[in-house]
């Protein structure tokens, strides 16, 4: 290897964090050095997203700025990895033709083999579908007190308006005992807190063999939680993203049941009305959605919900979208992601002839993030009073006399501490403020015994 710097951008979700860790772990292993500053580097990643079409206008923005300068060295490497990368493919060599390297998602793992051709002199798309190996790769994790750990890839969903299946292909599950063994792995390393993540991780093992005899399958994502909750060294357990079609009573009751899981929740509903999920494809209606929560809370009444919303889907009227603020209003989420739609190529809704305006968009987006910080708020007063259980993770930026973390409940939380201390610790904090995103608390200090 000839370059020794380089510098991943991440743009996205948490799976294309998880796999920007990765390759940033082979990059390591093959003698390069992360720098934090892009004109530092050698090599240049950027892992797309095509989830909102600002996101891959920024990538492109960002791509027209190396490649002026990859005009006067060319000797930097720039690779477009992630999902604009598997939805334009050749096409992108096209458009910026600096570029050495295009990557699906599904050749992260590959990315050492994928650099040996580049450094060879060729230009090279990887965007064929792949049967993902198991990974042996050790990631560059970017925190050192919670780790993300991949249990299924891929997506057999085909919602009308979502690119994730065609660039991240189909359903594959990691074996129980692949996944357990990377979890030592960190426990090991001192990490406490580790999320497991999937594009629908609630349908983890459908593509694995094994029919137990009550007739229902071996490996299910309740079975693996069962399977890895006792790995020493993590303190607690979380997991993302689940799918309302996928979400059992029995993994409820497990979530219950389990003290390390977090008893907080990540359920897209998309939408609260049931003529507009049919045309989204999600396969459930409001009602069962609610069904699902009552179920939670049932067992779990201090239980976090958060989720993801999108207004101004194709033909949505005015009533359809009140149908949404009324879900909002019934539910009251912990936190709600939203977005305004944004036609994506390659996917149904995006040639539909009923699209929205901008303008009804956006207006649409304002009311509905107005309804959710006004619960989002209420909810958080529940805390005001409260000890709860703070895993501190970092120096809190804006203010450096204080730490913070986040609770069982995934509520981020500032107190006044010493990082130096306090970094990977879980504390006792008495909630002093609250606010519609976050609190602020005091550390409860533990007396010493007296003899």
């Amino acid at each position: 290897m000839t370059h020794r710097r380089y510098h991943i951008t991440t743009f996205g979700c948490q799976m294309n964090k998880a796999d920007s860790e990765r390759m940033a772990g082979i990059l390591d292993d093959i003698g390069f050095e992360s720098v934090e500053d892009p004109y530092q580097a050698d090599l240049i990643l950027y892992n797309t997203c095509t989830i909102r079409d600002n996101a891959e206008q920024k990538v492109y923005s960002y791509l027209g700025r190396q490649a002026k300068r990859k005009q006067e060295n060319p000797h930097l490497t720039l690779i477009v990895a992630g999902c604009v990368a598997q939805q334009e493919g050749e096409a992108l060599l096209r458009r910026v033709p600096e570029l050495d390297l295009v990557m699906g998602p599904q050749h992260a793992n590959r990315l050492g083999d994928l650099l040996e051709q580049v450094l060879e002199g060729n230009q090279v798309v990887a965007t064929e579908p792949v049967h993902i190996m198991e990974d042996i790769t050790k990631p560059r994790r970017d925190s050192k007190i919670t780790a993300w750990v991949n249990v299924i890839y891929g997506c057999n969903e085909r919602c009308s308006y979502c690119v994730v299946p065609g660039v991240r292909g189909v359903e594959q599950s990691r074996t129980p005992q692949a996944i357990r063994a990377e979890m030592e792995q960190v426990g090991q390393q001192g990490y406490k807190e580790v999320t497991l993540l999937g594009q629908n991780i609630d349908a983890y093992g459908r593509d694995l063999p094994g029919i137990t005899p009550q007739g229902r399958r071996e490996n299910t994502f309740t079975d693996l939680l069962y399977f890895v909750h006792d790995v020493e060294g993590i303190e607690r357990l979380r997991f993302a993203t689940s799918h309302p079609r996928y979400f059992t009573e029995r993994l409820i009751r497990a979530c219950a049941e389990l003290p390390k899981v977090c008893k907080h929740f990540h359920i897209p509903f998309q939408s609260g009305d049931n003529q507009v999920l049919k045309a989204m494809r999600r396969g459930y209606t409001h009602q069962k959605y609610r069904r699902i929560i009552d179920k939670i809370r049932d067992v779990m009444p201090d239980a976090s919900i958060s989720a993801d919303a999108i207004v101004g889907f194709p033909g949505e009227t005015e009533e359809q979208f009140e149908h949404t603020l009324e879900l909002v209003e019934d539910i009251g989420f912990d936190q709600l992601n939203t977005a305004a739609y944004s036609p994506r190529p390659g996917t149904e809704a995006a040639v539909w002839e009923n699209q929205l305006s901008e303008e009804v968009k956006s207006d649409r987006l304002q009311r509905l993030n107005h309804l959710v910080a006004i619960k989002a708020q209420a909810r958080s007063q529940r805390y005001l009073g409260r000890i709860e259980t703070v895993l501190v993770e970092d120096q809190n930026p804006k203010d450096q006399t204080q730490v913070m973390g986040r609770t069982d409940g995934n509520r981020l939380t500032f107190f006044t501490g010493d990082i130096n201390q306090l970094k990977g610790q879980l504390v006792k904090v008495k909630i002093t403020e609250t606010r519609a995103f976050s609190l602020t608390g005091e550390q409860l200090i533990q007396k010493a015994p007296s003899f």
